[in-house]
């Protein structure tokens, strides 16, 4: 059975378009994926670790019958082949995948966590999440469209990409 699937895409090195380019067509390439919708792109401030360039983010819906953790296997994949290093957390990157909803689903295991544990505090997850899907998040109280609201004070700095 086929799952609505929300995945969070990010890149702050190198060519960050192309980056983003990439994985996209790296997930549209997997024969059990299908790619539903898509965001714009957003070029935000970094968040944890500052000193670093800003990132683009998007948000891309998939449709899949791969399991969570498969489709962990497979993007965890894809990152690296894209170049993305893991040394520092929060630290620069070529590219970054999260899976942000698998469904209605709830998955609490050791290395992975849906809905992801903190899209719900980051504008660059709510606001091009909110473009292609005005639903709930599983386990939180609030719409996206309330959870954008508390943090409008920091909109300022957010630039907007429309794709063709």
């Amino acid at each position: 059975m086929m799952v609505r699937v929300f995945l969070g895409l990010g890149s702050n090195l190198g060519d960050r378009f192309k980056n983003l380019e990439q994985a996209f067509y790296e997930l549209a390439d997997h024969p059990r994926i299908a790619i539903i919708d898509q965001s714009s792109i957003y070029e935000t401030e970094p968040v944890g670790f500052l000193d670093q360039d800003k990132f683009l983010n998007m948000v891309v819906a998939v449709a899949t019958d791969l399991t969570p953790q498969e489709l962990l296997t497979y993007v965890n994949k894809v990152e690296e082949r894209l170049g993305r290093v893991r040394d520092e957390r929060w630290g620069p990157r070529t590219i970054d995948i999260d899976i942000l909803m698998y469904g209605d689903e709830v998955v609490a295991e050791e290395n992975l966590v849906i809905p992801h544990k903190l899209m719900h505090e980051r504008l660059f997850v709510l606001l091009p999440l909110y473009e292609i899907y005005q639903g709930a998040i599983p386990g939180v109280e609030r719409t996206i469209a309330n959870l954008i609201i508390d943090r409008k004070e920091e909109l300022a700095g957010i630039s907007v990409f429309h794709l063709v």
